[in-house]
């Protein structure tokens, strides 16, 4: 039997039919018309006015910090439980994190210790929640806080393309919010990300910086330091294929959450994230907890068992404040957010993944806990 993924890209024929008429069309070169139909196209799915197509997610939010005026010495409030990409951004541009606990019903940034860091009379740049596993933050709390203290928002939405909160998108909270197209997400162009706004000015600039700050000049001139950070031509063909095939992709996801809650109902202290109220998952990975005391077993033997059935499975984030790397930052709460890390395993979770392969992942993880 094959090996089971966690999350591999989803490739399928109309994707490879798109790159070719890409490359029959003449344009190789990065940029071109491809390009901008993604940016648009991008900009419909998440309710935004403006997309910017880049090399990365982590891109979008290192130049979302610099549109904002985030630079050295400034504080930024963050999500302690995410991928690193979210505070390194934060660190590029000279700035401090400042890390805040998950709550235990979204699994991602908490309000209520939001709000006491904004309390404590302490300045903060820009606030970065991280759209957790396919499940938007509760941006009707966290928008409202942010406003009232005057400190911009920036949605770290890369891990929930075609999720919702309410009704509204994911990737239309805050002033701007970074999108990630990599290998393991909803949609890849391989490597990739987006930058999401509706101020033109915004999305402009950025694609100037993004675009090694070139002046307007017949010849190379450059009046500030710029980034190569734009997507080319092919990936972005790829990019609006798999775009186009973000329903079924999300509905394979939900579908497989569906299938391991029903398959692993039954086994004692095994908690999955849950999907909180106005709230549209796409469980981008479904991820569940295993509390040992109950269990009988414990979340790293249940991963090595399924390592050993050749199976990929991955334990929740480790928080960023237990990062060694950011070990000097300040931290609000993180009892949660550690709980999860010790406790959390993330699940294959890919659309591509067959019935057969979920079956074996529900068997393999039932074999670990005693008496199933």
């Amino acid at each position: 039997m094959t090996r089971v993924y966690l999350s591999p890209p989803d490739v399928q024929s109309g994707d490879s039919e798109s790159i070719q008429r890409a490359v029959d069309s003449g344009w190789v070169a990065p940029l071109g018309p491809e390009v901008d139909a993604f940016e648009r196209d991008l900009a419909q799915v998440t309710g935004r006015e403006h997309g910017v197509a880049l090399s990365s997610g982590t891109a979008a939010l290192h130049l979302a910090l610099i549109l904002n005026g985030v630079g050295s010495g400034h504080r930024v409030l963050v999500s302690t439980l995410t991928f690193s990409a979210t505070a390194n951004a934060i660190r590029y541009v000279g700035a401090q994190p400042v890390f805040v606990d998950a709550e235990t019903e979204t699994w991602n940034i908490d309000p209520g210790l939001l709000s006491e860091a904004l309390e404590d009379g302490g300045e903060y740049a820009a606030c970065v929640p991280v759209d957790i596993y396919g499940q938007c933050a509760d941006y009707s709390r966290i928008e409202p806080l942010c406003a009232s203290s005057g400190v911009p928002l920036i949605e770290d939405a890369a891990e929930a393309l075609g999720a919702s909160l309410g009704g509204r998108p994911a990737g239309s909270f805050g002033e701007m919010a970074a999108l990630s197209f990599n290998g393991n997400k909803i949609i890849t162009t391989s490597g990739g990300g987006a930058l999401v706004t509706d101020e033109a000015e915004w999305a402009e600039r950025a694609r100037f910086l993004a675009t090694q700050a070139r002046d307007p000049a017949p010849h190379y001139q450059h009046s500030e330091i710029g980034y190569n950070y734009r997507m080319s031509n092919l990936l972005a063909a790829l990019g609006r294929s798999q775009l186009a095939d973000l329903d079924r992709r999300v509905a394979a996801r939900r579908a497989h959450n569906a299938a391991y809650r029903e398959g692993l109902a039954d086994l004692p202290g095994v908690e999955f994230m849950p999907e909180a109220p106005e709230s549209r998952s796409t469980f981008w990975l479904t991820c569940l907890t295993i509390d040992p005391d109950e269990a009988g077993t414990d979340r790293e033997k249940v991963r090595l068992h399924l390592e050993s059935l050749d199976i990929e499975s991955r334990p929740a984030w480790k928080p960023m404040h237990l990062q060694p790397v950011f070990a000097d930052c300040q931290v609000y709460g993180g009892n949660v957010s550690t709980r999860l890390f010790a406790n959390g395993l993330c699940l294959p979770s890919g659309s591509s993944l067959t019935e057969f392969d979920r079956d074996r992942v529900i068997e393999g993880v039932r074999s670990v806990f005693p008496g199933s």
